[in-house]
């Protein structure tokens, strides 16, 4: 006979926090949003941990590069969607990588035999005035000078101008060798009222430039999330089918965490995927693995060696998995269930397996009470599928700014290895639609928002810390009448209602 779980399959929306008391040293500034981000053992500290809880989600509609580098520069970090070539998907990896990494190799490199009119074709392609001239054009060539907008006029110089004779010569140059620090560098750049500083190797070929504006960057953005080497931190995405030859070119390229991405996760093929990973690398590569919903689906990850868990089927706005297969849980009751059971997990090995809660946010504050009923993060597609930085167009519907938004169950995703499809490579049947979503600008813009909401509503629960928040809040179910009670009601708002004057 089947198995019942009498109790209701809850969401967020049926869920407010109680607010707790709180001292005068609870005040947003002081609130601290760091989250380990994969498993450590009780008492140590992780290898790596989120400066914000949020991550975007593993969709074609989501997470590019662009946006990977906008959040890891406010302290969250993107999975770059694994529904595409491997080396497509390195590239993105490789970008993220590169673009804020304290020592840059230079993406924009001339001869000197070259023309200006080369050198404005390459600004156009690049979007990069800095251009490095070496001997054979490219990025690790021999320094022969360098090209800024400084150095030419278009209006007043002939297009077929070679490069060689408006370059600043490396003889002028102030360069450094490879062994310098990033602090050491960025004192020389300061020191010499420099905008770029080249590195190069002891042969005199380019290793990679400095440039004043990434250090200016930084301290506009204080939880910018980066590794040892200051290079911004970005996860990969991977599947069950092709991970033996995606899994080395994304470690490769420089990801820092690899997430199986599917939409049920209590499987053998995960489980086969983790144990290639620690087969092949042990634990230097992290993986994460999900989804699941209860505390079967938990232990059986954690203990294939995942080093993070995401809970959640069927909650994603576009995903339509629960009216299509019947199968998923209300996120809420989900994400209760699997909390407890990792700190059950935590209690009898003494290995602390973050969980990452994914799908089901439709307004800001449900993200508080994900992370109050346990989550450690939580992973969003609407909500940055809305920014500026998101891969998809922007597009003019019905007298508003719209953005492009489709599932990975979708047929408009084509992401058959995420999905059992025919021989083929025809989707059977679609678990995720395709649809717009309103436009909302830029991601600093809104994330910012976001985290003086969660900040503040921790600070009326007398948190200051995520773990805190955890132990100390209380969460009330709330009837259908009393969430119409929560929002406007029993008025006309004046932004929505037009009135004439006799």
């Amino acid at each position: 006979m089947a198995t019942y779980i009498d109790t209701p399959s809850r969401t967020f929306n049926e869920y407010l926090l109680i607010p707790g008391y709180s001292t005068s040293e609870c005040t947003p500034d002081k609130v601290d949003l760091t989250s380990p981000l994969v498993r450590y053992k009780r008492g140590e500290t992780p290898t790596l941990r989120l400066n914000v809880p949020l991550v975007s989600a593993i969709m074609q509609a989501v997470s590019g590069d662009r946006l990977a580098i906008a959040l890891a520069k406010e302290g969250g970090l993107s999975f770059i969607f694994s529904s595409q070539a491997i080396e497509a998907q390195a590239a993105m990896v490789r970008k993220v990588k590169m673009h804020k990494a304290g020592f840059v190799t230079s993406d924009s490199n001339i001869k000197a035999d070259q023309t200006l009119a080369e050198v404005v074709a390459l600004k156009e392609e690049t979007g990069h005035s800095t251009v490095a001239v070496t001997d054979d054009g490219s990025a690790h060539g021999t320094l022969l000078g360098i090209v800024t907008s400084r150095d030419y006029r278009v209006h007043r110089m002939r297009s077929d101008t070679p490069v060689s004779s408006f370059m600043t010569p490396f003889s002028e140059l102030v360069w450094a060798d490879e062994s310098i620090t990033l602090t050491e560098a960025n004192d020389l750049i300061w020191d010499h009222k420099l905008n770029t500083l080249p590195i190069i190797d002891k042969e005199g070929k380019l290793v990679s430039l400095v440039f004043r504006k990434d250090y200016d960057s930084h301290k506009e953005h204080p939880l910018e999330l980066h590794d040892e080497d200051k290079r911004l931190l970005v996860g990969a995405g991977i599947n069950t089918h092709d991970y033996r030859e995606r899994v080395p070119a994304l470690v490769e390229s420089g990801a820092d965490v690899l997430c199986i991405d599917s939409s049920e996760g209590f499987t053998q093929w995960q489980s086969d995927t983790i144990a290639f990973i620690r087969e092949r690398y042990g634990d230097r590569v992290k993986v994460g693995a999900g989804n699941i919903v209860d505390r079967a689906g938990f232990r059986f990850l954690a203990d294939a060696g995942a080093d993070f868990v995401k809970v959640g089927i069927g909650g994603g706005s576009i995903c339509i998995t629960r009216e299509t297969k019947g199968i998923g849980r209300g996120q809420a009751s989900a994400l209760i269930e699997v909390a407890a059971a990792r700190d059950e997990y935590c209690e009898e090995t003494g290995i602390y397996v973050p969980i990452c809660s994914d799908g089901g946010i439709v307004h800001d504050h449900h993200m508080t009470l994900a992370l109050a009923m346990g989550a450690d993060f939580i992973m969003l597609g609407r909500y940055f599928a809305r920014f500026d930085e998101s891969p998809t167009n922007r597009i003019f519907l019905n007298s508003t700014y719209m953005k492009e938004y489709w599932g990975e169950g979708s047929n408009r995703a084509r992401n058959w290895q995420r999905y059992l499809a025919t021989k083929e490579k025809k989707l059977v049947f679609e678990e995720g639609v395709d649809s717009y979503v309103p436009y909302a600008g830029p991601l600093r813009d809104n994330v910012g928002v976001t985290l003086a909401k969660i900040r503040s509503t921790m600070c009326n629960c007398g948190s200051l810390t995520l773990s805190q928040l955890r132990k100390n809040a209380t969460l009330t179910v709330v009837s259908s009448t009393s969430i119409v009670e929560g929002g406007v009601h029993d008025v006309l708002p004046k932004d929505t209602h037009t009135f004439s004057t006799p």
